[in-house]
């Protein structure tokens, strides 16, 4: 078993650190200006500018059933929808506001249909929801809101509300954990108390007081008990979310330095929502190497698709969930129940490998990033090893121990050397992987 133990946290974790590979969601009125999800604040688009999206957002070709499809075929185990990002629009029947999907051209719950489609694929559910709301007038302005250059800002801000604020979002947040079935993930975004402006002190930043995020949490965990909740109300709950990077060790508490539950976000391209001119689409091979590089550390992946405003992935998107399609579909057991090798076989990977493991600690999954010629020498494995394949087509893989005989002269094999023969041409995969089941 491995010895890796994680801080304990209030949510079931442990299916998560299981599956290790989900898809983030990032879709809403943003879709149409498909300049960044952010581009109401970016380009500080007024209301009334704003609200033509609302009247004429109709995603006539949205089928999330193959979206479901796409995800399970690319290995991904989870999924995170955006029920209401930051311009504050609802892709959900609430309630509680008319700023809402029903009330557009879309005329539906467009949630609804993500969950039934998601869940008949087999996959787990997750909500992301939004703490910042621009559109909603409880809202106070602040340095990240569209209006926070207009002459009469602090004019407009007085007045707002917070704590109303903070029980729409409860309400909100009842609905979705109440009116869809079970629900797996909670994803709160985010907090940012410390941004505040020193020349005009009234325009703070907001934190876990401003959400009131004890009441908001515990209003989660009673509808929905052992669900998972993310750390960025400011308290913290199950999951370590670093955005936009890859950590290259297991992420750890900040104080007590306890391994934590982590999830590297990322986007195929340069922007979450769907962003038609942005052009830094990652690689296959960089794509591949990011899943595999996280779970060499403990982590699980959330790779982000940004939908069109018509409803369906563009061939961007489609492109890049095929190429984990197409590794996945013979590779995805270094992954699913695997995490950081263990110490003394940490140490001895060579360059241009990633090494995972298996949670029982019976196997050992060697990811080839840099393909030798021939051979693959292991310092230290002799007599730890029982058996070696390719994991892609189960072949067998031979190896020597304590000797080098395909080197005619000059070099003599150190102690506990194994040495595994290679093909000579590359397999075709992006990746190859070498399965050692370990003694």
């Amino acid at each position: 078993m491995s010895s890796y133990v994680t801080r304990k946290t209030p949510g079931d974790t442990e299916w998560f650190r299981h599956d290790r590979f989900g898809m983030f969601i990032h879709w809403g009125l943003y879709s149409m200006p498909s300049r960044h999800e952010w581009v109401k604040t970016n380009e500080r688009i007024p209301e009334e500018k704003y609200d033509k999206y609302f009247k004429y957002f109709n995603p006539d070709l949205y089928d999330p059933k193959e979206w479901a499809r796409q995800a399970r075929a690319a290995g991904m185990k989870y999924v995170v929808l955006t029920t209401k990002h930051h311009e504050g629009f609802c892709m959900f029947d609430s309630q509680y506001t008319d700023y809402k999907c029903t009330n557009t051209p879309a005329g539906r719950d467009l949630v609804r249909e993500y969950v039934d489609a998601f869940r008949a694929e087999g996959l787990r559910i997750g909500f992301y929801y939004s703490l910042i709301d621009w559109h909603h007038p409880e809202f106070p302005i602040d340095n990240l809101h569209p209006r926070r250059d207009d002459p009469d800002a602090e004019e407009k801000s007085k007045g707002r509300d917070m704590k109303k604020y903070a029980e729409y979002m409860r309400n909100q947040v009842t609905e979705l954990l109440t009116n869809y079935g079970k629900i797996d993930i909670l994803w709160f975004d985010f907090s940012y108390s410390g941004n505040t402006n020193p020349n005009k002190p009234w325009m703070r930043g907001k934190g876990k007081d401003d959400w009131e995020a004890e009441e908001l949490i515990a209003t989660a965990r009673r509808l929905q008990p052992g669900i998972i909740i993310d750390n960025r109300t400011e308290i913290e709950q199950d999951l370590w979310t670093p955005e936009q990077y890859q950590p290259t060790a297991w992420v750890r508490h900040a104080e007590t330095g306890e391994l934590v539950t982590w999830e590297a976000c990322q986007t195929f391209s340069g922007s979450w929502g769907y962003y038609r001119d942005e052009m830094t689409w990652k690689s296959p091979e960089m794509l591949i190497q990011m899943l595999i590089n996280t779970v060499s550390v403990g982590g699980n992946l959330l790779m982000n698709v940004g939908p069109t405003s018509r409803g369906y992935l563009d061939y961007r998107a489609e492109a890049a969930l095929a190429a984990y399609a197409d590794w996945m579909k013979y590779n995805s057991r270094s992954i699913y129940g695997c995490t950081m090798a263990e110490p003394e076989l940490l140490a001895l990977c060579p360059n241009g490998c990633k090494f995972t493991q298996s949670e029982d600690g019976s196997r050992l999954y060697i990811h080839l990033y840099e393909y030798p010629f021939q051979y693959l020498e292991l310092q230290g494995f002799a007599g730890k090893v029982d058996y070696a394949q390719f994991l892609h087509d189960g072949s067998e893989l031979l190896f020597e121990e304590n000797k080098i005989s395909h080197f005619s002269e000059g070099r003599t094999a150190s102690d506990n050397m194994l040495v595994i023969k290679l093909p000579v041409v590359k397999p075709k995969t992006l990746v190859p992987v070498i399965e050692l089941m370990l003694k």
